[in-house]
């Protein structure tokens, strides 16, 4: 017999923006989601006030029920979940889950992850595709088990990565088509004879991992490639940011040091055996930065405690031009 997708009780998981969109599907197709799970509030800013997550203030808009467990494996928490009898989990951008909560609901939990499994499983996908250079990633859903984002496949969809795509406008385009995917998702679910596939066979070493970013993760090194910078540039821009440490000289003399982000930059390839990587050149407001196989241009920068801004305006700024070093 035919389940109506629509009539199952749908348990949601999620926290962040990424989470919001598929949830608004939901909710404007008509499913019956019987309660939103989130994190708990936290204090956050420079008064440290407590904000309220992403999918928390949607789920408020909307008249949904919230649960914030501090522990997902509290009796309490579990025991609300089965009084709620959940027929289907989706989870979207949350914590792992132990499984007397994935294996609860009639149908399992299915999870939305932001790449073509089984590439890119861990807690950055968008970054790391960036990062890496691919020209194309997509999103996955994908039935929960004990083992993280290897569970089979319930669908996907590709989403093409442009040259000028960071993080930022890939994480929309992935959120959009997400968003649909997972309302399909529902519907193959309940369909008669439907059996999730398990993921393709890959061998260890042709997987790309996304593990999650560090402060080291994010620091550019000029010895690269010109490519590769650019690439990390865009896999961490605007969120958390590329970042770099600059002298002003004087001679040999060091004046200042200072660390500085970079959100938006070019690549001019050129002969720069000539000149040390890392070596900053200025003129007519563009800053060149020496890399292994030409240049690097930044356009958006922050310095250290200010605001962003353009290049030419950071340059304005800077007392000594004349040498600059990045490392």
């Amino acid at each position: 017999m035919h389940t109506d997708p629509k009539s199952l009780r749908i348990v949601y998981m999620g926290t962040p923006d990424f989470a919001v969109a598929p949830l608004r599907a939901l909710v404007e197709g008509g499913y019956n989601v019987v309660t939103v799970v989130t994190m708990p509030d936290k204090p956050a800013g420079r008064g440290l006030k407590m904000q309220e997550s992403a999918v928390k203030r949607y789920a408020k808009e909307v008249g949904l029920p919230v649960m914030q467990p501090e522990k997902l494996k509290s009796e309490e928490f579990v025991a609300a979940l089965r009084e709620l009898d959940p027929d289907l989990g989706i989870v979207v951008a949350f914590k792992m889950l132990p499984e007397t909560v994935f294996s609860l609901p009639r149908y399992g939990t299915f999870n939305l992850h932001a790449s073509l499994l089984p590439q890119y499983r861990g807690a950055a996908p968008i970054n790391w595709a960036i990062i890496n250079g691919e020209t194309e990633t997509g999103v996955t859903t994908f039935m929960l088990n004990p083992r993280m984002d290897e569970g089979a496949v319930i669908d996907r969809r590709v989403v093409s990565i442009d040259g000028d795509d960071n993080v930022g406008t890939l994480h929309d385009k992935l959120m959009v088509t997400g968003a649909g995917l997972v309302t399909e998702s529902v519907g193959k679910i309940v369909s008669e004879g439907f059996v999730p596939q398990p993921q393709p066979a890959v061998a260890a070493s042709e997987l790309r991992p996304a593990p999650k970013i560090f402060k080291e993760t994010c620091h550019l090194d000029f010895e690269n490639s010109g490519r590769d910078i650019i690439n990390l540039i865009r896999g961490l821009s605007p969120y958390p940011g590329a970042w770099v440490s600059m002298k002003e000289c004087v001679g040999v003399e060091t004046v200042r040091e200072s660390q500085m982000k970079i959100y938006a930059a070019r690549f001019e390839p050129a002969d720069t055996s000539a000149v040390r990587c890392g070596d900053g050149f200025v003129s007519d407001g563009v800053l060149r930065i020496a890399c292994r196989d030409g240049y690097v241009l930044p356009d958006t920068v922050q310095p250290a405690g200010k605001q962003r801004l353009g290049v030419r305006e950071y340059l304005n700024g800077l007392k000594h031009k004349e040498c600059l070093r990045f490392r």
